[in-house]
C-alpha cells in the first residue's frame, strides 16, 4: 500500500541545473538552498560585463566578482512553479517579486514583478 501511495506521489520537475540566461550574457546554476531554490551566476559570458557588481544597491558589495552572485532567491515550490522568491539583475542592481515556471519546451520561464506590472524572460537550460 505504500507503494502505492508513493507512486502517486506528486513529483516537481526539475529547474535545478545550469541556465543560460536570455540575453546570453550569463550561465546560471540553479540548486536547492537548504529547503529553497536558490541561482549563482557560474559565468560571465558577456565580455563588456564588468568583473565586479557594481550596480549593487549595498556599496560594501559592488567589488565582489559577478561569478558566485545570487540572482536568484528562497523559492518555494508551489504544485506549478517555484514562487515567493526574489530575482536580482546586475545590471540595474534590483530584486525583483519573482516566479519560476518550466515551460512545455523546456525553458526556465523568470518572472519578475513589481507590483502589478511583470515581466519574463526565458533560460535555456545548458547541457
Amino acid at each position: 500500500m505504500l507503494t502505492a501511495v508513493a507512486a502517486g506521489a506528486e513529483t516537481q520537475p526539475s529547474a535545478y541545473g545550469r541556465w543560460l540566461t536570455d540575453d546570453g550574457s550569463a550561465v546560471v546554476r540553479v540548486a536547492p538552498c537548504g529547503p529553497r531554490l536558490c541561482g549563482t551566476i557560474e559565468r560571465v559570458l558577456d565580455p563588456a560585463a564588468p568583473k565586479g557588481d557594481v550596480n549593487n544597491p549595498n556599496p560594501n558589495l559592488r567589488r565582489k566578482s559577478l561569478v558566485g552572485a545570487t540572482v536568484l532567491r528562497d523559492f518555494s515550490y508551489s504544485g506549478t512553479a517555484w514562487t515567493a522568491g526574489r530575482a536580482y539583475d546586475p545590471k540595474t542592481g534590483r530584486s525583483y517579486r519573482s516566479e519560476l515556471r518550466l515551460t512545455a519546451d523546456g525553458q526556465l520561464k523568470v518572472t519578475g514583478c513589481v507590483v502589478v506590472i511583470c515581466r519574463s524572460r526565458f533560460w535555456t537550460r545548458q547541457r
